[in-house]
């Protein structure tokens, strides 16, 4: 805990990244240059790049990123905390050597799957996959069944995953692409882009990266972000470059100096946030984004849809499909202003004939509660 830097204040500090997680006003940039700001983006559900990018982006056409994952100029794969991510190739290359000590840290000590492996050479193991996997894409059900006849003693399904967590893969299309899908199908990421991950991969600059879209930031929450661990090393290597700020608790912030910090009182409109969103998984205090009403529920309420009512978690929504009609259901979380709910409807009416354009009815319909899908 340090004395040094003005102090900001949640509100503050959530104006600030949401000026940087393009949320204040949508843009006109490309659909790369915003999965480049937004350093990486969630992906665990197929849809949820395409939500984020709808809120973010100005007549945001979805088949361009379906466009960019078949011609290979973002993958989908694991990345951050080692879950699934969508980056640009470029930053994919740049980062994923970087997490692999979290990738091998979640197999041996965040699954079932290192117990279950206990005393496999895994060296072996991934040299069997790499021609499995560069011969052709292949599911998980594939290299259970290739990989296990191959060690009959252990449990192929836990070399399986143990494949999947600890060499960098990618998930191939059709899977992630606007109204099509397809099984999990897995290829190594230098196979399937064509190139070679960095040798030297910078630390330094991905933290920097990180502050330019989560900033603020302290060291813990760009470690919560990260998946990594003892960045504070890092973090005085750039002491020099940055500036610091305190957090209301005491914490040490650092930022870019020339990243925007907007007036906490700047006025933000209604977002709609998919289930899995940057913002929300992207420090350790989360108070910036989540207000207290929020966060005392149960954590699992969290992962819907979000909304976003005055720049802070102030509902959750999902669409219901009943017959020929798809209905947008928001719950409020907060106490709503007039104004509010019928900015939220319109939104709400936006983003659901965008999701099911095919369907004849798009209906918008509030609700008491909604809970974990």
């Amino acid at each position: 805990m340090t004395n040094s830097g003005p102090v900001l204040s949640p509100r503050a500090l959530g104006r600030a990244v949401l000026a940087r997680q393009l949320l204040v006003e949508r843009v006109d940039w490309s659909v790369l240059d915003v999965v480049e700001q937004l350093v990486p983006m969630q992906a665990q559900v197929p849809v949820d790049p395409y939500v984020a990018l709808w809120s973010r982006i100005r007549d945001f056409d979805p088949e361009t990123l379906s466009g960019m994952l078949e011609r290979r100029e973002v993958v989908r794969g694991t990345l951050h905390r080692a879950t699934l991510h969508l980056a640009s190739a470029r930053d994919f290359l740049a980062m994923r050597p970087l997490v692999q000590p979290v990738a091998e840290r979640g197999f041996r000590t965040g699954s079932p799957f290192g117990r279950k492996l206990a005393g496999l050479d895994m060296d072996a193991v991934l040299a069997a996959a790499a021609p499995l996997l560069d011969e052709r894409p292949r599911t998980k059900a594939e290299l259970r069944s290739l990989l296990g006849a191959m060690w009959p003693d252990f449990d192929a399904d836990a070399i399986a995953n143990g494949v999947a967590y600890l060499m960098p893969l990618v998930q191939v299309p059709p899977r992630g692409l606007w109204g099509r899908g397809g099984q999990p199908t897995l290829a190594r990421l230098e196979t399937w882009l064509g190139a070679p991950m960095d040798e030297h991969p910078d630390l330094d600059r991905m933290i920097l990266r990180y502050l330019g879209a989560y900033g603020p930031a302290s060291v813990m929450d760009a470690q919560a972000w990260s998946g990594l661990t003892r960045l504070t090393e890092a973090f005085e290597r750039l002491r020099p470059r940055l500036l610091t700020f305190r957090a209301e608790t005491g914490r040490e912030l650092f930022d870019l100096p020339e990243a925007p910090r907007p007036d906490a009182d700047t006025p933000v409109p209604i977002r709609f946030l998919p289930q899995y969103d940057n913002i929300l998984l992207g420090h350790a205090d989360r108070r910036r984004i989540v207000p207290d009403e929020v966060r005392a529920l149960p954590p699992s309420t969290l992962w819907v849809g979000s909304v976003l009512v005055d720049g802070l978690v102030g509902g959750a929504w999902r669409v219901v499909d009943r017959g020929s009609t798809s209905t947008m259901e928001v719950a409020a979380r907060v106490k709503l202003a007039a104004r509010q709910s019928v900015e939220i409807e319109a939104e709400a009416a936006g983003l659901v004939t965008y999701l099911r354009s095919s369907a004849s009815g798009h209906e918008v319909r509030f609700v008491e509660s909604i809970g974990p899908r």
